[in-house]
């Protein structure tokens, strides 16, 4: 697939087992206060710029799963906005319970691809973007599912701000190969590791999920690719 191609649907099903009648609750009654949905770029860039004033700074989960992380990190970080996006209903649920619990005012929600969000995002708006454990599709005929691919890899790094970051995080050989290769042919991202302990060592921060503690139950490792984001040239340099 290239920039330019159409892009497949990369998610799976939206919904799974019966909501309690608290989660459907929240989801009526929570969630329309949270969500943001991006109807044209105009618009969106300017409700987001409105939004995200008087925060120091704008991160973006693609795909929050049930939310742990994404609350977490709201937590620790309650001066940084944070935008979560997952299409699973039953993910949203999950973190709207958290975001209750807590108390949380700093989380936004966008209930969807996330690739649509990231066509609507206003250049270098991004300080950290977070993919953790996506589906790695394993099967060839549903590789084209896969988030990471040219062009969302280019749409990445045109949201992400020069020096920001870009962390990715995955259990999946396969998955990880098809990401380093992706990532390795858009020049302005650079992998940052140093030494194998660099993507072999959960960042600090980073709680440790359900998804993540079975798969180390099982005896399956995740590695992690920090990328950073070079900084744009200069165009009074370029002129």
């Amino acid at each position: 697939m290239s920039e330019n191609e159409p892009r497949s649907i990369v998610f799976g099903r939206r919904k799974g087992h019966r909501l309690s009648p608290r989660q459907r609750s929240l989801l009526e009654n929570l969630l329309p206060t949270l969500s943001i949905s991006p109807p044209d770029e105009a618009d969106f860039a300017t409700r987001l710029s409105e939004t995200r004033s008087g925060y120091a700074g704008l991160w973006l989960e693609i795909g929050f799963g049930k939310g742990e992380q994404l609350a977490a990190m709201a937590a620790e970080h309650d001066d940084v906005l944070f935008i979560g996006c997952e299409p699973y209903i039953n993910g949203i649920a999950s973190l709207l319970g958290k975001i209750e619990d807590s108390g949380l005012k700093n989380i936004l929600i966008y209930p969807g691809d996330a690739a649509d969000i990231l066509d609507k995002m206003p250049e270098a708006a991004i300080e950290r973007a977070f993919v953790i454990h996506p589906d790695p599709w394993p099967k060839r005929r549903h590789w084209k599912r896969r988030f990471i691919n040219p062009r969302t890899v280019a749409a990445l790094a045109r949201t992400i701000a020069d020096n920001g970051t870009l962390h990715i995080a995955s259990d999946d050989a396969s998955y990880l190969t098809w990401t380093l290769m992706h990532l390795g042919h858009q020049p302005a991202l650079e992998w940052t590791a140093e030494s194998a302990q660099d993507w072999r060592r959960r960042p600090a921060g980073w709680p440790l999920t359900r998804y993540a503690r079975k798969a180390e139950t099982e005896g399956r490792k995740s590695i992690y690719l920090n990328f950073r984001r070079r900084p744009r040239a200069d165009p009074a340099q370029t002129a």
